[in-house]
């Protein structure tokens, strides 16, 4: 067991260096993530109180400047990483559970139970997200907590189609065959014999949806149906800063951050993906 726990090591630390993309990317990730935890603690202003002049360029006192109100821009950039990995997190987490589990019963069962879960599928998948996540969301009302429930539900449609169609290639191997013939329950079928099996392209496919959440998150607070003022919420930042066109570094730091939270996890899905795949081993 040592020595298999030491050649799995070896194997993820090959990878590691192997990558210079999943190093970048666990790079990226891991400090947005320290930020959001750990921000309060050393932060230099309140990103809602007023510290200096409004529209004030980036200079020594404030690196990235202020807004039209006076309130530092970096801080606030800073604290807005709780809001859009908080939401990405709950975003993506909701929508594989629900996803997936309904793509389970689907590909298990099968008949009408396919077909009805399926069309729900396919009308949802039917239309633009961002445009049914506004009519979901505008719906609602806006606010963060809206604003995700309203992602989730343009969401879980894809992790649905994608484990049905794992469920559907697994379900069909000699080792399922023989487990039923044993007199396994379907129960114990579907989590023992077949979910285990099924789970590596919806992983992958989570981890690059990361990015894709918190850009999706951000357009609806861009638009007003998300976070509220004055929340530090990047997508409302940039928001801000189009209103105040030539005070550009308003909206350069929450959209530096966006770009960067999204690549690092771009980085580290597209990395898990050749690691995961069996014909690397």
């Amino acid at each position: 067991m040592t020595l298999a726990f030491g050649s799995t090591g070896q194997r993820l630390l090959s990878h590691l260096t192997a990558r210079p993309a999943l190093t970048v990317g666990i790079a990226i990730v891991a400090f947005w993530v320290f930020v959001a935890l750990t921000v309060d603690l050393w932060a230099v202003y309140d990103p809602l109180k007023i510290v200096g002049r409004k529209l004030q360029p980036p200079s020594l006192q404030h690196w990235l400047g202020t807004d039209a109100l006076g309130r530092d821009v970096m801080m606030r950039t800073l604290y807005g990483a709780r809001y859009s990995i908080s939401i990405s997190i709950a975003v993506v987490v909701c929508s594989v559970m629900i996803g997936s589990v309904l793509g389970a019963i689907s590909g298990f069962f099968g008949g009408w139970v396919d077909g009805v879960i399926m069309r729900i599928v396919d009308i949802t998948l039917a239309f633009p997200p961002v445009l049914l996540a506004m009519a979901v969301a505008a719906s609602l009302g806006p606010g963060l907590h809206n604003a995700a429930i309203a992602v989730i539900a343009v969401w879980w449609p894809v992790y649905a189609r994608l484990m049905r169609g794992q469920v559907l290639d697994v379900i069909s191997r000699d080792h399922i065959e023989a487990a039923r013939a044993g007199g396994a329950s379907s129960f114990r079928l579907l989590t023992k014999h077949i979910l285990p099996l099924s789970w590596t392209p919806t992983i992958i496919s989570a981890t690059m949806d990361f990015g894709q959440v918190v850009l999706l998150a951000a357009s609806l607070s861009f638009i007003g149906l998300g976070a509220r003022p004055p929340s530090p919420e990047w997508g409302s930042m940039i928001s801000d800063g189009a209103s105040q066109f030539y005070s550009w570094w308003i909206a350069f730091g929450p959209g530096v951050a966006i770009l960067s939270l999204g690549l690092g996890f771009n980085f580290l899905g597209d990395s898990l993906r050749d690691i995961l795949d069996p014909r690397e081993f």
